[in-house]
């Protein structure tokens, strides 16, 4: 089978990262005075703002996935699920060593705050399901395909029965992956329900990416699907209460922020794949190709950790628009360099991890 490298996801991944940065940065840093939902330029950034976490969960669950799937043909599928699964333990590591208060530790202060889940660790679990679920259905891609609609489909339509669920009586740093009651940023569910889409995304491509009339179907269909979400999802939704009467789709439908969501993640999607060969360029897929490196080192410079001083602590919610701006383009210019040309993080933890991981294998057989 042909290699195909699919640019765009480079692409819609540099631009996942860069509106993640700037959004963290005016987020943690605009005055609280100009937080104005009536406002339309600050309602449009809060908008655009909240598309960020759903396509990178989908792009990542369409990456790995079809990674995954295309090592079946070239023999390696082992090896890539090996390091899917050690890629996934290596995020969530990283996930929980960000929020490590070192110094608090040092002088003997100890609290739960670590135990937090944020985007990394729940990726990092993301795509360990991905594998086992891929090892369930015994690597037939068209199983795992429907297998994942469905569950993305399942996710979404139950998300009031989770929506404020509590687990008191479960071990924290297990309830946090399920509860947001005890201050976790990201849940498995319902994150996990993009990554599904994902990975029935990537079916698609693997399947049928070399037709010739393939670019022209999914970028129509990119942009039919999604626009139909984004206009269409709640009234469909209100329709299936009505004639079935099922409660959980009027639910759904009076608080559709996934369904909506996704759909803004399709057409990007149609986006970018349409104007692949024009965004095409070493920069932008270098940034694509750097996006662990630039989450680490800008959740440092931001929030401060280990050392408890970053930004949100030196300068907090200060600043000017023009200033939140202006200094979102320099930090988003700063990460970007560092991560360029002294940023490891992503080859050095995982070459180690993967050291310990054949050490481990070695002493068990």
């Amino acid at each position: 089978m042909k290699v195909n490298r699919l640019y765009f996801i480079d692409a819609v991944r540099a631009f996942a990262i860069l509106m993640m940065l700037q959004g963290h940065f005016i987020d943690t840093l605009l005055d609280a005075s100009y937080r104005d939902s009536s406002n339309t330029v600050f309602k449009t950034w809060e908008y655009f703002r909240g598309i960020t976490a759903p396509t990178f969960f989908t792009i990542s669950g369409l990456i790995f996935s079809y990674l995954l799937i295309r090592a079946k043909n070239s023999g390696n599928i082992k090896k890539r699920m090996r390091k899917g699964f050690t890629r996934g333990l290596m995020l969530i590591g990283i996930g929980y060593l960000l929020r490590v208060p070192l110094f608090e530790w040092l002088i003997g202060e100890f609290n739960d705050y670590f135990l937090i889940v944020d985007v990394l660790q729940c990726i990092g679990l993301s795509l360990i399901c991905i594998v086992i679920i891929y090892r369930i259905t015994c690597k037939k891609t068209l199983i795992f395909s429907l297998l994942m609609l469905i569950l993305g489909i399942a996710i979404f339509v139950t998300e009031p029965l989770y929506r404020y669920l509590e687990l008191p009586h479960i071990p924290l740093g297990l309830s946090n992956y399920f509860s947001k009651a005890n201050g976790s940023v990201f849940t498995i569910i319902p994150w996990f329900g993009y990554v599904a889409f994902g990975a029935f995304i990537s079916t698609l491509f693997y399947r049928y990416v070399e037709r010739p009339k393939f670019k022209i179907a999914i970028v129509s269909g990119f942009f039919v699907f999604g626009i139909s979400l984004v206009f269409g999802s709640s009234w469909l939704l209100m329709k299936l209460y009505h004639v079935f009467d099922i409660s959980i789709c009027k639910d759904v439908a009076y608080y559709n922020y996934l369904f909506t969501r996704l759909g803004n993640v399709l057409v990007l999607f149609g986006l970018f794949y349409l104007a692949e060969d024009y965004i095409k360029q070493p920069l932008v897929l270098r940034i694509g190709q750097k996006t662990l490196s630039i989450y680490v080192i800008h959740f440092i410079i931001i929030y401060g950790s280990f050392t408890g001083l970053g930004l949100h602590q030196l300068i907090g919610r200060t600043l000017e628009p023009w200033q939140a701006i202006l200094g979102a383009l320099v930090f988003l210019t700063t990460v970007c360099f560092i991560s360029f040309y002294y940023g490891k993080t992503n080859a050095f933890v995982y070459s180690k991890l993967q050291k310990i991981m054949d050490k481990i294998k070695k002493y068990t057989h």
